[in-house]
């Protein structure tokens, strides 16, 4: 009979278990050892901050399975509070510990899966040993003993982590600080994007400190670089993680430019019989082809099971990543795929952005709601390059479609030919991912033209005229310095009033100043239109015009107001 395969895993959750048990679906005879580190080898790591929080009450929902279920179901070897020390690739074998007695142990391996993960970034402040971070069940337990009897925390980092915690610590009734030393929170927004979300965290009561950092944790407080203090009876540190690759690069593997494990297209590190998955594994960007850190859940367990098929002789390929990621923020949802204007501005890369804000549904089925969509779109090629959007409903349908239609490589104006499930209580007969391909194509075709909202200050020091074609009600009540009110209905009468030169219009979220700029277009005027309208333009003008408190205007702002 054939020797047995015999596999070593090292690290389990996502990537590792997702090898271990679909290679023991394709291998029935393997000898599978799994070596985690932690106490628990399969628990829901998504769901941690929510168990903070209470949303998540029963701490055992959160472990999915354990070594004795394991055993029982897939006869997998499964060895908690057991560190991988040392690998000898000459050899094959590895060297763990048993982290409760210190006994040391060989495990020989055919193949060998590193699934170490990624490790919470713990920064050079004074005072850092009190920060708690959250990576596992024992910083998850640590985590909830912290709040009982505190009533103030502060969260060193504004990302997707730091912004689920600062939310599930006010649910404990604590007042929580943001601290983040940009000046916005989730980078993979764009300015005018991320405005609802930091209104929406202010609204329920969530302390935002903006383009700070953290400059000592005191016994109760924090003091910040500005010299401010925060109180923070509890701190966490959420700035981001580090791929693990101690034990790799200990082993001699090559580790790539983004700092994470180097490995090829089928997962295989620079050792042969060595590879490599999850959070601590170096991907390629959708965009570039280029070596990205993306540590997603998603990608773990795809390639957990891609990489149990390699080692089965069954073909697998590994694919490029999006970044596809939505977070909720006290009932909004938050979501992007692809890069943001930010990147491309950054790399030089040309790009046309539309921006809509559709009902998530029917606006005559009760409780439609408006959303933000972003759509970066390469002008030569019509490559859709990201997206980005929130609201309240509807969101993460909309961004899935898209990282879809990246995926399968449709351009932007291709989504308006969609075919997109429709009735009034879940969409619109236009749902907003055709009304991103509508524009996308007038905008490839040359129907229309727009201006963005950063751009409008220069444009009308320049001398183009901005004409609001909104009711008077609502010029009124919220103009953009320096615009010239002409009602949409009354447009086609008054043409005389408008004065000569480039014109650009604006409505409040752009589909009515469409209408109006093709009709001046037909009458021989130089018009474009205000993508996303006023909505918008005050958006951006707002996060870019106060960072922690004090106003800043940014160039090119000061004609807009």
């Amino acid at each position: 009979m054939t020797k047995p395969r015999e596999v070593v895993i090292i690290g389990g959750v996502a990537g590792g278990m997702s090898a271990a048990t679909r290679l023991r679906r394709l291998d029935e005879h393997a000898r599978i050892t799994v070596l985690e580190r932690s106490g628990h080898v399969s628990f829901a790591n998504c769901g941690l901050p929510y168990h903070v929080g209470g949303v998540i009450e029963d701490r055992e929902a959160l472990l999915l399975q354990t070594p004795a279920s394991l055993r029982e179901r897939f006869d997998l070897d499964v060895r908690v509070s057991h560190e991988a020390v040392r690998i000898d690739r000459e050899r094959r074998v590895v060297v763990s510990r048993d982290l409760t007695t210190g006994t040391e142990r060989e495990h020989p391996y055919d193949a060998l899966v590193l699934s170490p993960g990624a490790r919470p970034v713990r920064p050079p402040i004074p005072g850092i040993g009190r920060a708690l971070t959250l990576r596992d069940i024992e910083d998850t337990d640590a985590l909830v003993a912290a709040t009982a009897g505190a009533r103030s925390a502060t969260v060193i980092g504004g990302g997707f982590i730091g912004i689920e915690l600062a939310e599930n610590l006010v649910r404990r009734g604590l007042r929580v600080t943001v601290v983040e030393a940009t000046d916005q929170v989730m980078a993979p927004l764009d300015p005018e994007m991320v405005t609802p979300v930091h209104d929406r965290l202010r609204e329920h009561g969530v302390h935002l400190r903006l383009g700070v950092s953290v400059a000592e944790i005191g016994a109760d407080t924090v003091t910040l670089s500005d010299g401010s203090t925060a109180p923070a009876e509890l701190v966490v540190a959420a700035v981001g993680v580090r791929p693990e690759t101690a034990l790799a690069e200990a082993a001699g593997l090559e580790i790539g430019p983004a700092g994470g494990i180097a490995v090829d297209p089928t997962l295989r590190t620079s050792d042969p019989a060595i590879w490599a998955v999850g959070d601590a594994v170096e991907k390629r960007d959708g965009l570039t082809h280029e070596a990205v850190l993306v540590p997603l859940a998603n990608t773990a367990n795809l390639q957990g099971r891609m990489v149990a098929d390699l080692i089965c002789g069954r073909p697998a390929r590994l694919r490029d990543v999006n970044g596809t990621a939505i977070v909720g923020v006290f009932g909004l949802q938050v979501a992007t795929t692809g890069w943001n204007e930010k990147r491309l501005r950054a790399a030089g890369r040309p790009y046309r952005a539309i921006h809509v804000h559709p009902n998530a549904h029917a606006g005559y089925y009760p409780g439609a709601e408006q959303m933000a969509l972003k759509l970066l779109v390469d002008p030569v090629t019509d490559a859709i390059l990201g997206a980005q959007g929130v609201g309240t409903d509807g969101v993460d349908k909309r961004i899935d479609v898209i990282s879809t239609a990246m995926a399968g490589g449709l351009t932007a104006s291709e989504l308006a030919g969609l075919e997109l499930a429709y009735a009034p209580q879940f969409g619109s007969a236009k749902d907003p991912v055709n009304m991103l391909g509508y524009l996308a194509e007038n905008l490839a075709d040359g129907v229309t033209r727009t201006v963005q909202w950063h751009e409008l200050a220069d444009r009308m020091a320049a001398g183009a005229v901005l004409l609001d074609v909104r009711t008077p009600a609502e010029h009124a009540a919220a103009p953009i310095p320096g615009s010239v009110l002409v009602e949409l209905d009354t447009l086609r009468d008054r043409l005389d009033e408008i004065p000569p030169g480039p014109v650009i219009v604006h409505c409040g979220v752009g589909l009515r100043a469409h209408t109006a700029a093709r009709l001046l277009a037909q009458h021989g005027f130089d018009v474009a239109n205000l993508d996303g309208g006023h909505r918008t333009w005050q958006a951006g003008v707002r996060a870019t015009a106060r960072t922690h408190g004090r106003t800043r205007v940014e160039p090119g702002l000061r004609a807009a107001g």
